[in-house]
């Protein structure tokens, strides 16, 4: 993964014992240095992962070249879309294209998207989307041989309360389809006005150009 990769990643590696190799970004586009993820594949490795965009500077990694390394290699492809998943859906309709990052780009198995962040309903409800129903049934647990009867959880949390499933769909529905799109466009406008504003000002310079709503 890039080691600008989303902390929760090492997380996991630490519950399940994963070992984990973070690959440098390019320090002139902040994005993954893709030959060097090359060289780090093995015959162990059980992942790869994108981020779109990443936290620290902003940046999408380049989906579509890793994308070409997960299928020559036959490995699942994560696209990490927690921060800017409301937004880059939107971006084409808001006239701001983007590259494709999702299913289109054909080694992508799954993709992860908080609707806390710019789907502005409440913590703890987030999406993952996998490419299919096979990949999908790994995420669940089930036990039958229990004396209380059947057991079945969809993800590490046993338990979610309904009110933050309600309060998501509610806001969902609230913001719509095409408020979905007005709102990235307002977004992405005033992030790339302060990112202006701010090359303009002597002593601060930027990171990266904004490819979606952080400014480093």
């Amino acid at each position: 993964m890039p080691e600008t990769a989303h902390p929760a990643f090492n997380k996991a590696c630490s519950y399940f014992k994963i070992k984990l190799t973070r690959i440098p970004v390019d320090p002139k586009t902040l994005e993954v240095d893709v030959k060097k993820m090359r060289r780090a594949i093995s015959r162990n490795t059980c992942m790869l992962v994108a981020s779109a965009p990443n936290f620290p500077h902003g940046a999408i990694d380049p989906v579509e070249e890793i994308s070409k390394l997960a299928l020559e290699y036959n490995i699942p492809l994560h696209v990490d879309g927690c921060l800017g998943g409301f937004l880059i859906a939107f971006m084409d309709e808001a006239g701001f294209p983007l590259k494709p990052f999702d299913f289109r780009v054909p080694g992508v198995t799954s993709i992860s998207c908080d609707t806390h962040k710019y789907g502005f309903t409440p913590k703890g409800a987030s999406v993952i989307l996998y490419r299919t129903p096979e990949i999908r049934a790994h995420q669940f647990y089930a036990l039958s041989d229990w004396p209380g009867g059947i057991y079945a959880s969809p993800s590490i949390a046993g338990s979610r309360s309904g009110f933050l499933i309600a309060c998501c769909w509610a806001t969902l529905m609230y913001y719509g389809h095409e408020g979905y799109v007005r709102e990235t466009r307002k977004i992405i406008q005033v992030t790339r006005a302060i990112a202006d504003g701010w090359s303009k000002i002597d002593g601060l310079y930027l990171l990266h150009h904004p490819d979606v709503s952080v400014v480093a």
